[in-house]
């Protein structure tokens, strides 16, 4: 619990209300997965290396890429604080009454300002988002400390939200849920940004806007049935390579280093999950991305189906459309 405000004095109080209107006035800077983190330099020089790692954790793409990128600011530096306090992504420790927290205070909810960690938006910027984490004054490091877990957890459940909100920013296209489950027994939820089309028992799902040169998400569908008996990892990653060579426009080899697989539950249906590398065979031409490769056992239809999305993106940071990805496997269904 943080102590009571103290009364604001007109000064501070006519301070304020400049501040509000460059909020009204300004809009936010700077990038979602960027975390401007105001705490006083002396508590930043005791978790430095605990707030990097538990904020900055790396997911592996092609290499290994941040999920978030973490800049310190002191808050009692003028020029610098002022320069940054319009920042997308704010990130403020302090006792209640510190001139950096109190402004957030008076932004959030009502029912949340008894919490340790407080949100509150567009407090000094349009489109901003401001973390406050509440601590008490004589013991600002410790309650840093015991809200960096809360507040990872925090950051990429929010992060994963936005990355579904600019995915379907086109709109999900309802229609081809029904279409797909009426044609084929499954279902997927894409958004209508989206091509599709099928050859065989093939079905590829395809968007490469704005230019195939510089961003490409894919999605193909396809199923054995009966369902194979006793297959592993190495059965599904062959099945794809036969996939790739029949049916997609880019050439495609899978590279194992760094794989990630194993078996998860995908609604009460056994599934397994491989992520790994796929790059250009030797003398095309050099491209690669990562890829997301599930099957998934449909017992209702003696059926394994194979999901596999992949992405081209060179150039880009690849954490947010592997998101998208995923969350478009998520959305299978088969007919029950």
């Amino acid at each position: 619990m943080f102590a009571a405000l103290r009364p604001i004095r007109p000064l501070a109080l006519i301070a304020a209300i400049g501040l509000a209107a460059c909020a009204e006035e300004q809009g936010a800077y700077g990038d979602a997965s960027s975390i401007v983190t105001a705490v006083p330099t002396a508590v930043w020089e005791q978790l430095e290396d605990s707030v990097y790692g538990a904020l900055e954790p790396t997911i592996y793409t092609v290499r290994d890429e941040k999920t978030f990128t973490v800049t310190h600011v002191d808050p009692n530096d003028g020029a610098t604080w002022g320069d940054l306090m319009r920042f997308r992504q704010l990130l403020v420790v302090g006792p209640a009454d510190a001139s950096w927290i109190e402004p957030v205070l008076r932004k959030a909810r009502d029912e949340d300002r008894g919490n340790a960690v407080v949100q509150a938006f567009d407090v000094w910027a349009r489109g901003q988002t401001v973390t406050a984490v509440v601590t008490d004054a004589a013991d600002v490091a410790g309650g840093f400390l015991a809200s960096l877990d809360e507040l990872h957890a925090l950051y990429d459940r929010q992060f994963r939200q936005l990355a579904e909100a600019r995915m379907f920013v086109s709109g999900p296209d309802s229609a081809l849920v029904d279409t797909l489950m009426n044609r084929a027994g499954f279902s997927l939820m894409l958004p209508t940004v989206y091509t599709w089309d099928a050859r065989d028992s093939v079905y590829i799902f395809r968007n490469d806007n704005p230019d195939p040169s510089e961003l490409i998400r894919q999605v193909a569908v396809t199923w054995a049935s009966p369902i194979p008996q006793g297959m592993e990892g190495e059965d599904f990653l062959a099945w794809r390579q036969e996939i790739a060579d029949a049916y997609y426009s880019d050439e495609q080899v899978a590279v194992l280093d760094n794989l990630q697989g194993g078996r998860f539950d995908h609604e009460g249906l056994d599934a397994y999950q491989i992520q790994a590398v796929w790059q250009s065979p030797p003398g095309a031409w050099p491209a690669g991305g990562p890829f997301v490769l599930r099957a998934v056992a449909c017992p209702a239809q003696d059926r394994m189906y194979l999901l596999d999305g992949w992405l081209y993106a060179p150039g880009k940071e690849k954490y947010e459309f592997m998101i998208q990805l995923e969350r478009i496997l998520d959305s299978f269904q088969c007919a029950t």
